[in-house]
């Protein structure tokens, strides 16, 4: 072989999936070249036969030889005149593009609060007035006051959150003249701070038991 005779990839034909190699891309020419739909049927089930072998960990896969008649379609950049057992798939089909995802578009005046509480605002408007509305309502309230000392590491009056939760549900809850008083900051932000304390002793008790285990 002469130094002419060399193949260089820049001048090869492209790969559609490489995964495959070239001489897979050859014999799917080849098969396309096939002058009666015949040949070039036993030649596409010889390949579609090579192609499950480069890959046995994928037999047991749903829909495997679906797959490969679909690899192959795409590979014989959609020319290729065979008989298959799937429906062929369509270059437009391939690359349509897809729709765009609807992401949620609402900003929250108070996002230190979540979109949740919004979401759970919105629930409590719906109910009917009586002890559950109640309950639910000053469970949101104190949530939202929980929400604005995490956010804020301070102190929070009532009246502040009342005040909130009046504009995010349009007026319709209205805790200023109640006459229950929410959870104290002390007592919400207990639970979290009991939650690190349990969380770091563990994590201490766990790293002592495996110092011991490893002087044995």
């Amino acid at each position: 072989m002469t130094i002419d005779d060399l193949e260089y990839n820049t001048e090869r034909e492209h790969l559609i999936i490489p995964e495959y190699g070239r001489h897979m891309q050859k014999m799917i020419q080849y098969a396309k070249e096939q002058p009666t739909k015949e040949e070039r049927n036993k030649v596409a089930k010889a390949i579609i036969s090579v192609m499950g072998n480069m890959q046995p960990h994928l037999r047991d896969v749903p829909d495997f030889q679906h797959k490969l008649w679909d690899q192959l379609f795409i590979m014989a950049d959609f020319d290729l005149d065979v008989d298959s057992p799937y429906p062929i798939p369509s270059r437009e089909e391939l690359y349509a593009r897809p729709e765009s995802l609807k992401y949620p578009q609402n900003h929250p005046k108070y996002r230190f609060y979540g979109n949740n509480i919004k979401t759970m605002i919105d629930v409590a408007n719906t109910w009917e007035d009586g002890d559950l509305k109640e309950a639910l309502i000053y469970t949101i309230a104190n949530h939202m006051k929980k929400c604005f000392l995490n956010w804020n590491k301070d102190t929070v009056e009532d009246d502040v959150i009342f005040k909130h939760l009046s504009e995010l549900s349009g007026g319709r809850i209205n805790l200023k003249e109640a006459d229950e008083d929410l959870s104290d900051a002390t007592s919400l932000m207990r639970s979290k701070k009991k939650y690190s304390s349990n969380t770091k002793k563990s994590h201490h008790k766990k790293s002592n038991s495996n110092r011991q285990r490893k002087r044995y």
